[in-house]
């Protein structure tokens, strides 16, 4: 397969690239870029081609498949056009900022036979795995609670994440992860039944958030998320018999060796796990993905329309 990357965004450049290069499926086609010196940046540590436009890259009949890293309000629009040339799409999350715009893009995928693939890394990282196997085992007990929460300190005023215009807000930002974390630890019949958004007056999107989710068996998942807050990266798992607590469950990168904490009600032990590459995995699994007679999308719709549920229960 080879790859180009629509926009020269600080990800790609840090955490996806790097993870590329190890990919032995993958050839790296370049990077569009509207400003020259972002693409020459990437062009002298990874190589490639830089070109000087997102139609270019888009019309280079050599590249099977393009990574898009842009703000969230350009993923429709340019992900509709990577479709249309007949490329598989890699999309930044959130898929799109709407139910009805990934809806559309994923009946052009599957009527051209395209993948398309949105990157929650950490769905791939060994510590889930682990932590997976250790709730199915019984080593927790029952489950009584799952914690998530996710969320940093203000950013620059300037980032995209606080802009409307540009897709941003709590929710579709940081929020997007411990919800997809929730729909994979509650499983199928995984629901929303409470969520609160808060946008403060001098804001045009929402800052922070909590969402309350519930399965068919009434395991509960509570949810917390923002952009103005100590920084926080947590999944903690209650169960009848023991807590497990992972403190870098959505960003653990290959140079971190994470640290389960797993405490009772009389003792307290930590399970230390060997690093991982989830950014390499998760490109991985868009690879076999591309190569796969059949592309199911299951997941990457029920994600969106949660996120949906989310934004009109707020609204209640």
């Amino acid at each position: 397969m080879k790859l180009g990357i629509l926009g020269a965004a600080d990800i790609a450049y840090r955490r996806f690239l790097p993870a590329l290069t190890k990919c032995h499926d993958v050839t790296y086609a370049g990077v569009a870029s509207r400003k020259p010196e972002k693409g020459m940046k990437f062009q002298e540590r990874y190589g490639g081609q830089v070109y000087d436009s997102y139609e270019a890259l888009i019309a280079d009949n050599s590249i099977d498949a393009i990574y898009v890293p842009l703000p969230p309000a350009m993923h429709f629009e340019w992900g509709k056009k990577v479709l249309e040339a007949g490329k598989h799409l890699l999309m930044e999350k959130p898929f799109t900022t709407s139910l009805c715009d990934t809806k559309q893009l994923l009946k052009l995928a599957e009527e051209k036979n395209l993948a398309v693939y949105e990157n929650y890394m950490f769905l791939y990282h060994s510590q889930l795995s682990k932590i997976k196997a250790l709730i199915a085992d019984g080593s927790l007990g029952k489950i009584r609670l799952y914690r998530m929460s996710f969320g940093f300190p203000m950013r620059d005023q300037g980032d995209f994440r606080y802009s409307k215009e540009l897709g941003g807000g709590a929710l579709m930002d940081c929020g997007g992860y411990p919800v997809r974390l929730a729909l994979e630890l509650l499983g199928d019949t995984a629901k929303v039944v409470y969520s609160k958004l808060i946008q403060p007056e001098e804001f045009e999107v929402d800052l922070y958030g909590n969402v309350v989710m519930e399965n068919d068996v009434g395991e509960v998942a509570q949810i917390s998320f923002g952009m103005d807050n100590a920084y926080q990266c947590q999944l903690e798992v209650w169960g009848s018999k023991t807590t497990l607590i992972a403190a870098r469950i959505f960003t653990a990168g290959d140079d971190v060796k994470p640290v389960l904490i797993l405490r009772t009600s009389s003792d307290e032990s930590k399970m230390y796990l060997e690093e991982d590459d989830q950014f390499l995995h998760s490109i991985q699994q868009f690879v076999n993905k591309a190569g796969s007679a059949i592309k199911r999308n299951d997941s990457l719709l029920i994600q969106s329309m949660t996120v949906q549920e989310i934004v009109e229960r707020n609204r209640r």
